[in-house]
């Protein structure tokens, strides 16, 4: 099977234990360490198997492949990617049941990773994950005051909730910018500066 590595936490003799999306399910797997396992990272695409122990609860990760991006040697890229990446462990580790939207939204986001601005991307997949969720407030209600916001610009909180510029004295935004962002998944019209601010808000947490 194929997933992406959410996790990494190294145990006794350099051990890992690790976190895997698979299309269906997170997998926590223990992988024992050895001069034969090939190189293994957060973010990094594998197919993998699944090895059941005796001594243990815990599945053992083996016969990995790393499924290779192509931009994989771009270190800025892939500091990138595994700062998003890293964010879906927090998201779904505690989830009862995950369907395969996750994973086919991360799987899409790497394609798209070193087309545009990797933040777009994150971006737009995140107001995905928002509208799946049922978490995407398109009314532009103020999260503070509770009223609605007829201002042209909007300031974002966590979770891209919207606020009045008054309420949460943060970045302000053009509200045509976030519609189409909202509707269309489309970071067209923002800028550069508001890109980076929305990224910063995306770091605090899915």
């Amino acid at each position: 099977m194929q997933g992406f590595i959410l996790n990494l936490n190294r145990v006794k003799d350099e051990d890992l234990i690790v976190t895997i999306l698979s299309r269906d399910n997170l997998d926590t797997l223990y992988r024992f360490y050895g001069a034969r396992h090939g190189v293994i990272n957060l973010g990094f695409k594998i197919d993998y198997e699944k090895e059941s122990s005796f001594k243990s609860t815990v599945h053992r990760l083996k016969d990995v492949i790393h499924i290779g991006f192509k931009w994989i040697n771009d270190y800025k890229l892939l500091k990138l990617w595994q700062d998003f990446s890293a964010l879906f462990y927090k998201h779904l580790k505690d989830a009862d049941e995950i369907d395969e939207f996750y994973f086919e939204l991360l799987d899409s986001a790497s394609q798209n990773w070193n087309k545009q601005n990797p933040k777009r991307v994150a971006i737009e997949s995140y107001i995905k994950i928002l509208e799946h969720e049922g978490r995407l407030h398109k009314e532009f209600e103020c999260f503070l005051c509770s009223t609605p916001i007829h201002d042209e610009d909007i300031s974002l909180l966590r979770a891209f909730l919207p606020t009045h510029k008054s309420c949460s004295h943060t970045f302000s935004i053009k509200k045509s910018a976030l519609i189409e962002l909202f509707k269309n998944k489309s970071t067209l019209f923002l800028n550069d500066d508001e890109i980076d601010r929305l990224w910063y808000i995306l770091l605090e947490g899915l």
